[in-house]
């Protein structure tokens, strides 16, 4: 079943996924699919890449946090296309909760405006994409 989102002028359509498992603090996968979460930028769980900025913090905490907000949830995404690593783009909402704002709550994430399509996150969550934002 699709479920109808506006946001701004735009009419978005977002699917419930099941049988999904926690990659990182701002990625998940669903089967053969892995979904980056829009708007934020969780912490590494290994090095930073060189050449990379990465936000501070502790990745395998941001990783468990994840993993308690989906852990049991019903999910549901709002696929917006794909990084250049092939992975959707996307904003998943955990039994009706948006993951991000969720993440960015725990102060297991900062928000990324810039990697905010149509700015969906900021809608669901002004004052925390304000006050975590990078």
């Amino acid at each position: 079943m699709l479920i109808p989102i506006i946001a701004s002028a735009l009419t978005l359509t977002a699917a419930p996924v099941s049988g999904c498992t926690v990659t990182d603090g701002d990625t998940i996968r669903c089967g053969d699919e892995r979904i980056r979460i829009t708007g934020i930028d969780a912490p590494e769980t290994r090095a930073c890449r060189a050449g990379r900025r990465c936000v501070e913090g502790d990745g395998h905490a941001s990783t468990r946090t994840m993993e308690a907000i989906v852990e049991g949830a019903d999910l549901t995404i709002i696929r917006l296309g794909e990084d250049r690593y092939g992975r959707t783009l996307g904003v998943v909402y955990a039994s009706g909760t948006n993951v991000a704002c969720a993440q960015l709550a725990a102060g297991q994430a900062w928000y990324v405006e810039r990697w905010d399509d149509d700015g969906l996150v900021a809608a669901d969550c002004p004052a925390l994409a304000a006050s975590r934002s990078v």
